[in-house]
């Protein structure tokens, strides 16, 4: 299996294409001497395009109503004990000027798909973020909406969409969501981003309840197939007040296998080291950069609230995934060997 496996991962290296079987036997067959040598690989590709940067972006959870119920989200609508807030227009302005004077030229809005948040209240928004920091990127990551709803949004600025599509499997998808979402919608709603000129992002989560080799597989035959701009991947953590609850965690070891994986798929993608990846491990992110991971996404909303957008349980929400610590984040790059730069980091084509 070992000899197997590292003819396929010097294939990928080569190919940047494996059939969904061999993704699949990679995933299956992997051990020690694999991960080395898929890590390596992976940081030589990185490496390559990005030399040794590590881009930072300004991470601002504007909202933790929701109306999905998805069985593995702590902010999912049924959760009663969840304490709900959201933040007003000033609010999210005053984060991103903060977030601007620190050095981010990126920000990420990110919340729960809530009602409040219209496409006339997000323009208003995007419009004033552009027109306050001109060289700046504005991602997004507010779940489904509307064809025209995304056109509004990037014809306001937005440069960027960020929609994990949470698994590649359709009946693994089914097994992690309620009756009334839809697979095809999701996977719907990346095709129309990527059509209207976003750069796209997906992404789905390791060890997830019901998950196996096979469906992992799927995910990364997407990957390679749809070619996303951007890819965020980490760790199942559960939720206590989710059906999840007693399910384990997904592993660092298989999260940053993964990500050494999605590198080689695409050579040039951005790649976060995720806080799932921090929370379950306190190098977690520094082993995602090392894995060929090249994004860091800390926290810039308002400490007051950062403990509240808990879509898992322990979520690191103070300390040095502050975007506030922006001093820290540079040291712990610089440890091992990288350095944080002030760039909208956009993908290198």
């Amino acid at each position: 299996m070992d000899k197997k496996v590292n003819e396929l991962i010097l294939k990928l290296n080569e190919t940047h294409s494996l059939t969904e079987a061999e993704y699949e036997t990679l995933i299956i067959g992997r051990g020690y001497f694999a991960g080395d040598m898929l890590r390596k690989l992976a940081v030589k590709t990185r490496k390559e395009i990005y030399s040794d940067t590590v881009f930072i972006r300004g991470l601002i959870e504007i909202s933790n109503f929701c109306k999905n119920d998805c069985l593995y989200c702590g902010i999912r609508r049924s959760n009663s004990a969840c304490k709900r807030y959201r933040l007003s227009d000033d609010d999210i302005l005053a984060c991103v000027d903060e977030g601007y004077s620190l050095g981010f030229r990126t920000f990420v809005l990110q919340g729960g798909e809530d009602a409040h948040f219209t496409d006339d209240r997000l323009c208003g928004i995007i419009n004033a973020i552009k027109s306050g920091h001109p060289d700046c990127a504005v991602t997004l990551s507010l779940g489904e909406r509307t064809k025209e709803s995304y056109r509004r949004l990037f014809e306001a600025g937005a440069d960027r969409y960020l929609l994990r599509h949470e698994t590649a499997d359709k009946v693994h998808y089914e097994k992690l969501h309620p009756a009334e979402m839809s697979f095809e919608h999701r996977m719907q709603c990346l095709e129309w981003l990527r059509e209207i000129g976003y750069q796209v992002g997906c992404g789905f989560m390791v060890g997830s309840p019901h998950q196996t080799a096979s469906s992992l597989a799927k995910d990364l035959k997407f990957i390679e197939s749809f070619s996303p701009d951007m890819c965020g991947i980490g760790p199942f953590i559960p939720h206590s007040a989710t059906p999840f609850a007693g399910c384990d965690a997904g592993t660092v070891e298989l999260t940053c296998y993964l990500l050494s994986v999605i590198r080689l798929i695409k050579p040039n993608i951005l790649l976060p080291a995720t806080t799932a990846l921090g929370t379950v491990h306190h190098n977690g992110r520094e082993k995602g950069i090392e894995s060929g991971a090249n994004v860091i996404m800390p926290n810039l909303s308002p400490l007051s609230v950062r403990k509240k957008y808990e879509l898992y349980d322990n979520k690191i929400c103070t300390g040095e995934e502050s975007a506030q610590c922006v001093q820290c984040i540079k040291a712990r790059m610089e440890r091992i060997g990288y350095t944080v730069v002030t760039d909208r980091g956009d993908i290198k084509k």
